[in-house]
């Protein structure tokens, strides 16, 4: 798969293509109908298809500050459209200037101009242009002068977790936010995921016989709820069981929160400066703190024992060790 970043990257001479635009954050199961739908689209057509997306989230350009937390930074994007079949990924620098493109103009430059569109999908709720005054309506008559046509996908409609709401990402971040990472899994088709760099915390759980990578998480990352969580480990491409804990770590009066992830019964590991990888799977409890240290202990090693039943129970049901990736 191609990844641009900007349309300058855009080879020479590219053809007609199928086009879907949007922020495609977490690439969901809403999300993964209308890009499949355009993979499906453009291989009928035996043409490319072509993901269009923005950095930073537009958001933060008109109104700053707003910036919401984030399902996935762009290369997991991007790996995830990959597995959807996807030909290539256009990251476009979002701008001020970028941001004041009238629809029309917005249409002309990327969608005619350099993308050379033979069908726009999008789902009913898409927007663009400046002050997002375009929508599918716009979109579709926009299409009969430039030549190209318009197909709209319908969102699927979540269960319990979403109260009967289409699946968004803006539902995601809110059930992260609770902690449900559960209800956050259905609506991804997968795990929520967070990813950063390990540093050396306190070395705490080191000294208490559990020892914790901890994780210095991208910018804007959509952290779930304080508390402990069953999931994964992934570091140099391994997929480890383990504990999660997210917060303050209040037994010690901590006061930074933190990603710490136990990779279960590892104790060898050595993983500091590595890039990681951490999926939740799992809500186990809330974070508490104990009378003592010994009472912690009893907690964590009932924490780890529940994460361990949580993920082997999931790999039964999924019949694999680990869907997170």
């Amino acid at each position: 798969m191609q990844c641009w970043r900007g349309l300058e990257d855009i080879p020479e001479g590219w053809g007609r293509s199928i086009v879907t635009i949007g922020s495609y954050d977490g690439v969901h199961r809403g999300h993964q109908l209308i890009v499949g739908r355009a993979v499906e689209r453009a291989r009928e057509l035996g043409v490319p298809s072509v993901v269009v997306t923005f950095d930073p989230h537009p958001s933060e350009v008109v109104r700053p500050g707003t910036h919401p937390p984030l399902l996935a930074p762009h290369h997991r994007r991007a790996e995830l459209m990959a597995d959807l079949g996807v030909d290539a990924v256009l990251i476009l620098p979002f701008t001020a200037d970028f941001s004041k493109l009238a629809p029309a103009e917005f249409i002309v430059k990327v969608l005619v101009d350099k993308l050379h569109a033979q069908l726009v999908i999008e789902g009913p709720n898409f927007r663009f242009g400046h002050k997002a005054a375009g929508n599918v309506e716009l979109l579709a008559e926009l299409g009969r002068t430039y030549d190209y046509q318009v197909e709209v996908i319908d969102l699927f409609v979540s269960g319990e977790a979403g109260d009967g709401e289409p699946f968004s990402s803006t539902l995601t971040r809110r059930l992260i936010a609770r902690g449900d990472v559960e209800g956050a899994a259905e609506i991804l088709g997968r795990p929520h995921r967070v990813e950063g760099i390990v540093v050396r915390g306190a070395q705490r759980g080191r000294e208490l016989g559990y020892p914790t990578a901890n994780v210095e998480t991208l910018p804007h990352t959509a952290i779930p709820a304080d508390g402990v969580y069953a999931g994964w480990l992934t570091a140099n491409g391994e997929a480890m069981p383990a504990a999660i804990s997210v917060g303050t770590n209040p037994q010690f009066d901590g006061t930074e929160r933190t990603v710490e992830a136990y990779a279960i019964d590892r104790v060898d590991l050595e993983l500091y400066g590595l890039h990681v990888a951490v999926d939740f799977l799992a809500y186990v409890r809330g974070m508490l703190k104990f009378d003592s240290v010994d009472d912690l202990l009893v907690a964590m090693a009932d924490d780890v024992q529940r994460s361990r039943e949580l993920i082997a129970a999931y790999g039964r049901a999924h019949g694999s060790s680990h869907e997170g990736s």
